[in-house]
């Protein structure tokens, strides 16, 4: 598959991805008013929609509480990206560089929010079990993410998946149909 092929379904995942991280927190903030009025909202036994504001990175790690924050953790956020950009140029398989796009599309969601908001909106919250009084929190729950979380991880799956297990079938394919 040629280079530009390979960058524009990079780039396409990572618009399109943009695009749906963006409109999904406008609808959570402004449409259902979660910006002004925080709160859960019950979905299924298992889903709430909340209003978490993480000024951290992934899980909230490193947060700072400072002003500068958002813009330290969005300087690497792009760092990150031009890297996985040198890394398209590597990439042959149009599935890989899509999970690029996501990966990318997802990081350039979440520093939209960290220069525009301060911090990333995160508001899909999935739990089991019964609240600790103490905390009000579920016993068993997977922090709140958003749909930029899920693009990173889902690409990273993909990446991680072919490294382990596709890749080497391919290499190993390779090196038999050579004399």
């Amino acid at each position: 598959m040629s280079r530009g092929r390979i960058y524009l379904i990079a780039a396409i995942v990572a618009i399109l991805g943009v695009i749906a991280d963006q409109s999904s927190k406008w609808a959570i903030l402004e449409v259902v008013g979660l910006r002004e009025n925080p709160r859960n909202i019950r979905v299924l036994p298992v889903f709430d929609i909340v209003m978490w504001w993480n000024q951290g990175t992934s899980f909230s790690l490193f947060r700072t509480g400072e002003a500068w924050g958002p813009y330290i953790f969005s300087i690497a956020a792009l760092a990150i990206i031009g890297i996985l950009v040198l890394w398209l140029s590597r990439i042959v398989n149009p599935i890989l560089a899509a999970a690029l796009g996501a990966v990318i599309g997802g990081a350039l969601g979440n520093v939209v929010d960290r220069l525009r908001l301060g911090a990333v909106a995160d508001f899909l919250y999935f739990h089991i079990g019964d609240k600790d009084p103490a905390t009000g929190l579920y016993r068993y729950d997977w922090p709140a993410f958003n749909v930029a979380d899920s693009l990173i991880v889902v690409g990273i799956g993909i990446l991680v998946f072919d490294g382990m297990f596709l890749s080497r079938k391919t290499d190993e394919m390779s090196r038999r149909k050579q004399p």
